[in-house]
């Protein structure tokens, strides 16, 4: 595996010209350092007391009358800092269109079909190891308005709580190979040396037979190599 070039930031400006809402809610002002009001809490927020198993499948958390339809795939990997170490429990959160590119919010117009057997949402908790897992559909691209024939590339929205309710880190999975990243805005919003960092990686070794394919996505915090932010 090549290594991946080290950048002084990964994270995208709050402004990037070719995502047009950036433009819209870009700071007009310098950034103000705000001191630390969240005290440290062991966990996250939630508590894992809330969490079930049932909630990091995807494929089942919102069944009602059978399968969801689209290529079932897992979703894998760990946690860490910039040394190496990993963050235990923490609670990773994820939500996504279903297969045929469509969000279950009613705000989500898109002229393709629900699935009534998909939520769209799910989460888990990191354990000892920094290691957590959801099982899924393969989400869809589709259409939005940022620019003339705009299509989002196949993605998915992570979110990741710390120790606390004042740590938070959003961000966009991708998949390999998929050619609308060149030509998707909040994509090249990263900066060029991190965008791999975003892309997962197929593991053929966490793959279940004749069930479900398989991505590897690690989150880094901090430090050169860390996990881009949405921008």
């Amino acid at each position: 595996m090549p290594t991946r070039k080290l950048i002084a930031s990964s994270h995208p400006p709050y402004r990037h010209r070719d995502y047009v809402s950036t433009r819209l809610r870009a700071p007009e002002q310098p950034l103000l350092r705000v001191p630390q009001f969240f005290p440290d809490r062991a966990g996250p927020p939630i508590g894992s007391t809330m969490l079930a198993p049932v909630d990091a499948d995807l494929t089942k958390n919102g069944r009602c009358n059978g399968e969801p339809v689209g290529e079932r795939i897992i979703v894998a990997g760990r946690i860490v800092d910039q040394k190496g170490r990993p963050l235990p429990r923490a609670l990773v959160e994820i939500w996504q269109a279903n297969a045929a590119g469509r969000y279950t919010q009613p705000t989500d117009q898109h002229d393709a079909p629900l699935d009534p057997n998909f939520l769209g949402a799910g989460r888990c908790e990191s354990d000892a190891s920094g290691r957590y897992s959801f099982r899924t559909i393969k989400p869809g691209a589709y259409p939005w308005q940022n620019h003339p024939n705009a299509w989002r590339p196949n993605h998915i929205h992570l979110s990741l709580f710390g120790s606390g309710c004042g740590s938070r880190l959003v961000t966009q999975l991708y998949f390999p190979g998929d050619p609308l990243l060149t030509l998707d805005p909040i994509f090249n919003s990263v900066p060029a040396g991190a965008r791999d960092l975003l892309v997962a990686q197929f593991d053929l070794d966490r793959t279940e037979p004749g069930i479900a394919l398989a991505y590897r996505f690690d989150i880094v915090l901090r430090g050169p190599r860390a996990t881009p932010r949405e921008a």
